[in-house]
């Protein structure tokens, strides 16, 4: 069943032939079916969870078991499905990778794979070596090991810490198969490598997430050597684009999809991609969105966000199309007819639609792409459900302000509870039953509104000072009632006053602001010691909250500092911005304000208008005649649009302070002269060098934006830094000399 063919022409002939004549001897001139090759084929999104075999396991069996429901004889899954992608160091450990092959094991064992080729991602120690595989099961029996080529070492990616990538291009050799799997197979070894599998009626391959978007990728490759079908299990999360001096777009799916539709456009066939979905057990979203594309023509697509568990997309495609296609285009015939040889493994198994009749080809579909707005009422809300229905939590608790960033949280509580009561009322019981749980519901009652699970999952809580306006206090008030959130409204005046009097006690002298003429050392240390408390006070209500309402359980602390004040350091460190969760943390101030005014309209939370008309400000001063009011942009130095311009240069330009300055003179000509450029751009790394310490603390975040400063897994900078920047600043400044003097 194993032997190699090294020449694939020559099998795709072969099953070309086997599949259009009728017979054995019909290669030899029998009788021929004029049928055409349909074949259903399945791809999915899983919410996988790090290490949860048990669950993971089942998941693809669902899976499995729906495609075949559909009509499919191909099941495709995410990378690394069985363990998880996110297991990071765990996959260092060998309990990993034997848990994996024992799921495996109860994949054959159980007749799952009776009658459908299935495509299984999990990790594979070859002669010492670990690596990232997709492993091909057919009628209880292991067909085919494919290593990943190409390692993801970016961003967030690490792979090549777990991982090696498989170097022998076009070779493959035996792997020895663990004792469970020969114990259920029977078998001793199966051919591992890179190499195509030769149906009986078409030609399969695999690549594995990151190759498609390498600059060789294989697929283009395997296109050229006649392989029809191509296949790809990804861990691919949700991330922003990467414009600099524009709004950036949450659209990583646009590349996604474009690489695909123009690899099969510009070389032909089927390709069907694989994905997670849903919050693993870190900081990423997996945005799902499995798809099949044919012929350069997207023909079935999954969701991107959503709160269920498996997702199964089928397409029927028509092969000959491909060949059609494909001898159409000359340049490809070309190039095609001196492509290098892929080995080939025969498999003795018809993919194709046994009878034509009832059976027809997917036409193409537009794809579906949510606005940036969307895109946030979705991502971070879906990955807060996970979590809280994963961590045994009974719900989240939020320091509400009234202003724009708590604001958005609370309205991101609200899609979360919306998306899971259409879920409920689509008939998944497997949300029906999270919500349940969670929300501690009697068997009498029923979920039946997004206001009513609300109320159940999510406290608010107003902790208002002298300090405090009543504009944001009944903002916030609203807000919580059109959310159907438990609110509470509390001064915390006399625990600040007794802070402060504790001092006076301490160091014979009380602290004064700076409106009543006090230090800049006593003002920031009032402001900060309001902020640090309604963090203590916060916690110490997530505790107790549950308990004073007869309930059980606890509650997990929301953050609410976006990405901005991150990289500039514009919170106090341990101050409410520190909590469990926080599912703006990796989100710009002005995406924020859209996304407020989109869920004012599309949510029903039309108080978040008033919230988005409202100045940001901190309220953490007294407000005093002939003073002018505290706002944000003033106590920065800097405005939000011009963070989200040094975060993106910062980051995604690779920008130190010169290579911004240049930059910037360039982009901003005509708008500031030479020398206030070179102010603002060492103002700026001043204050995010000075408050880098700060990102050591930072919330575990929802990770969206491409300059997020989260220095755990993004950003790998210092934290102690030379504030002054002698050198550069120096350079900065002669540069801008020369600038005014040209001028």
């Amino acid at each position: 069943m194993f032997k190699l063919r090294s020449d694939l022409r020559w099998g795709i002939i072969e099953s070309r032939l086997s599949h259009n004549c009728t017979g054995p001897s019909a290669a030899r001139g029998g009788t021929c079916s004029t049928r055409r090759r349909l074949a259903t084929l399945a791809t999915c999104n899983l919410n996988q969870w790090a290490l949860d075999f048990g669950g993971n396991l089942q998941r693809v069996i669902d899976s499995i078991n729906e495609a075949k429901r559909l009509g499919a004889r191909y099941r495709g899954g995410p990378e690394l499905e069985l363990p998880a992608y996110g297991c990071e160091d765990h996959f260092q450990e060998l309990d990993t990778v034997e848990h994996s092959w024992e799921c495996v094991a109860e994949l054959l064992r159980g007749g799952h794979t009776q009658d459908i080729l299935c495509d299984v991602g999990l990790p594979i120690i070859h002669r010492g070596v670990r690596y990232n595989c997709r492993i091909f099961l057919l009628d209880g029996k292991v067909l085919f090991i494919r290593p990943k080529l190409a390692m993801a070492d970016d961003g967030n990616y690490r792979e090549s810490r777990y991982f090696k990538s498989w170097k022998r291009a076009r070779e493959v050799e035996d792997h020895g198969l663990p004792p469970e799997i020969r114990e259920v197979t029977g078998q001793r070894t199966c051919p591992f490598g890179d190499a195509a599998l030769a149906l009986n009626d078409a030609v399969l391959a695999a690549e594995t997430c990151e190759e498609l978007f390498t600059p060789a990728a294989p697929h283009i490759a395997l296109a050229l050597s006649g392989v029809e079908i191509i296949t790809n299990g990804s861990g691919s999360h949700h991330q922003a684009g990467y414009q600099i001096f524009t709004s950036p777009q949450l659209r990583k799916l646009h590349q996604r999809l474009d690489l695909i539709k123009s690899g099969t456009a510009k070389a032909g066939g089927v390709y069907l991609y694989a994905n997670q979905q849903g919050c693993d057990g870190n900081r990423l979203y997996y945005d799902g969105c499995a798809c099949i594309a044919i012929n350069g023509q997207l023909v079935a697509q999954g969701s991107q966000f959503a709160v269920g568990d498996v997702e199964v997309v089928t397409a029927t495609v028509d092969l000959d199309e491909v060949v059609s296609y494909r001898g159409a285009v000359s340049s490809l015939q070309e190039q095609a007819s001196s492509a290098p040889h892929v080995p080939t493994i025969p498999v003795d198994f018809d993919l194709c639609c046994p009878d034509e009749a009832g059976v027809v080809p997917n036409g193409p579909i537009e794809p579906r792409y949510h606005v940036p707005e969307e895109e946030i009422a979705l991502g971070p809300a879906c990955w807060l459900w996970d979590y809280l229905r994963r961590s045994g939590a009974s719900g989240f608790l939020l320091p509400l302000s009234g202003g724009a960033d708590s604001s958005a949280v609370a309205a991101i509580v609200g899609s979360m509870c919306q998306q899971v009561v259409a879920a409920v009322k689509a008939g998944d019981k497997k949300v029906e039953e999270d919500a349940r749980r969670v929300g501690q519901y009697s068997a009498s009652e029923s979920v039946s509104t997004g206001e009513d699970l609300a109320g159940r999952l999510l406290t608010t809580v107003f902790m208002g000072t002298v300090n405090s306006s009543k504009e944001t206090q009944d903002r916030a008030t609203l807000l919580a009632q059109q959310v159907g959130a438990d609110h509470l409204d509390v001064k915390i005046d006399t625990v600040v006053d007794a802070m402060a009097k504790l001092l006076s006690v301490i160091v014979g002298r009380t602290p004064r602001f700076r409106a009543d003429g006090g230090t800049t050392a006593e003002n920031l240390a009032l402001q900060n010691i309001q902020a640090r408390l309604r963090m203590v006070l916060a916690f110490f209500l997530a505790q107790l909250r549950p308990w004073s309402r007869g309930r059980s359980g606890f509650l997990l602390v929301l953050g609410t500092a976006n990405v901005d004040e991150c990289l500039r350091g514009y919170l106090t460190k341990y101050d409410c911005s520190s909590a469990d969760l926080n599912p703006i943390g990796a989100i710009s101030k002005n995406d924020l304000r859209k996304f407020l005014v989109w869920a004012a309209e599309n949510l029903g939370y039309s108080e978040l208008m008033r919230v988005q008309a409202a100045p940001p400000t901190a309220e953490l001063e007294p407000v005093r005649e002939n003073v002018a009011a505290q706002l944000d942009e003033v106590d920065m130095g800097m405005t939000y649009d011009e963070l989200g311009i040094y975060g993106r240069l910062r980051k995604i330009g690779r920008c130190g302070p010169v290579s911004m300055f240049r930059r910037l003179l360039v982009e901003w000509e005509g708008r500031y002269p030479p020398k206030l450029i070179a102010e603002r751009v060492k103002n700026f790394f001043k204050y995010y060098s000075l408050n880098r310490h700060k990102t050591t603390t930072l919330t575990p975040s929802y990770h969206a934006e491409s300059y997020s400063p989260d220095d755990n897994r993004f950003d790998h900078r210092p934290f102690l830094y030379n504030v002054r920047w002698p050198w550069q600043f120096q350079s900065i400044d002669c540069i801008a000399e020369r600038c005014k003097s040209r001028s």
